[in-house]
């Protein structure tokens, strides 16, 4: 494995900070996990309520915990804390996510462990920069970052993503932080503090919706799955056979090739659809006209002629028919933590080859 000469002392907890740590388990690297006898990584309690009490893990726990060894030291005890510090002596690399106020309790602030080890390289979550104590998870992070605003319906006020996405951005943020690191590490054999708050990958993240609004003052409303620069993108359609699919228009080329697979040849030189301003302009004329075709069609029939001329449709999917998928089986990946057999996707989406 490429990174098998690396290793990594993951002090971190939840999901941010752990999902680092698998990534490079993944690729190889030692990872040593751990966490304080009395008050271990909450999400080992994040149960459903199908999962067993006694059970030492969790599924959301194993989500983000993969090939990792675990030891339990408590920080306050002198004899477990020089146990800690001689792991981290051997390290290339800690993950941590402490408040300000932990570290110094415990004298695990980033600059004194790169002072004692100056090739380490030590990555930070935090909440809200390395100032601020204020205690951070996913919800509080969409709520005050604009993607609670924008998300849901105009019915259905301010609404959560299903997924922690804030926390799984700040790790792909650390993860880049970290590679650049060790990279810059061969040149100047030197380590690094790299400290990714949730609160900056969240703002950063907004992306098209921040220019919207930053160069045309445009606030988003609560528009579903619909988009606000693209049109039809994000409508759902029912079919003939009772499936829901959706449509990402995203071109005039995809349209008029959509215009010829429903036989509605008239939509093209139609002023209202003929360009894509237009279009989001006239959007709900053109999703009912939409809407009546596709509830006579299959959607099997459908799709497969979209494919085929490289329009972008999907039938919406739950996860039991997603990993029915063979593709999405072979992103899996088992182990047996503490007696449990555990199952998560694997955190490596691109290929070597």
């Amino acid at each position: 494995m490429i990174l098998s000469t690396l290793k990594i002392i993951d002090l971190s907890t939840v999901l941010a900070g752990p999902s680092v740590g698998t990534f490079f388990a993944e690729l190889g690297a030692d990872v040593i996990k751990i966490e304080s006898t009395q008050f271990p990584d909450v999400t080992r309690s994040w149960k459903l309520p199908s999962e067993s009490p006694d059970a030492q893990v969790s599924a959301y726990f194993s989500s983000v915990n993969y090939s990792k060894r675990y030891i339990q030291l408590e920080f306050n005890d002198n004899d477990q804390f020089d146990q800690l510090m001689q792991l981290i002596s051997g390290a290339d690399i800690v993950l941590m996510n402490f408040k300000k106020s932990t570290e110094t309790k415990f004298g695990l602030t980033p600059e004194l462990l790169l002072d004692h080890f100056p090739r380490l390289i030590i990555g930070k979550i935090t909440g809200f920069g390395d100032e601020n104590d204020r205690v951070a998870y996913d919800l509080i992070l969409q709520a005050e970052t604009g993607f609670m605003s924008m998300n849901g319906t105009a019915e259905s006020g301010p609404v959560k993503m299903p997924v922690a996405l804030i926390d799984v951005l700040a790790a792909h943020h650390l993860k880049e932080g970290i590679l650049v690191a060790l990279l810059d590490r061969i040149k100047s054999n030197r380590g690094k503090i790299i400290s990714v708050s949730l609160y900056d990958a969240a703002i950063v993240s907004l992306a098209n919706q921040a220019s919207n609004y930053l160069m045309e003052n445009k606030i988003p409303s609560r528009m579903g799955s619909l988009h606000p620069n693209i049109a039809p993108y994000g409508e759902i359609f029912a079919t003939k056979d009772s499936f829901q699919i959706t449509l990402a228009i995203g071109s005039n080329t995809h349209f008029q090739k959509l215009c010829v697979i429903l036989c509605l040849p008239d939509l093209v030189i139609d002023e209202r659809f003929s360009t894509n301003q237009q279009r989001l302009k006239n959007r709900q004329e053109l999703a009912l006209v939409l809407s009546e075709k596709l509830m006579h069609i299959e959607a099997d029939d459908f799709l497969d002629r979209c494919h085929q001329a490289y329009i972008p449709a999907a039938r919406i999917k739950n996860l039991k028919e997603v990993f029915q998928d063979v593709e999405a089986q072979k992103l899996i990946r088992q182990e047996i933590i503490s007696g449990h057999e555990t199952k998560r996707l694997t955190s490596i989406a691109f290929q070597w080859k």
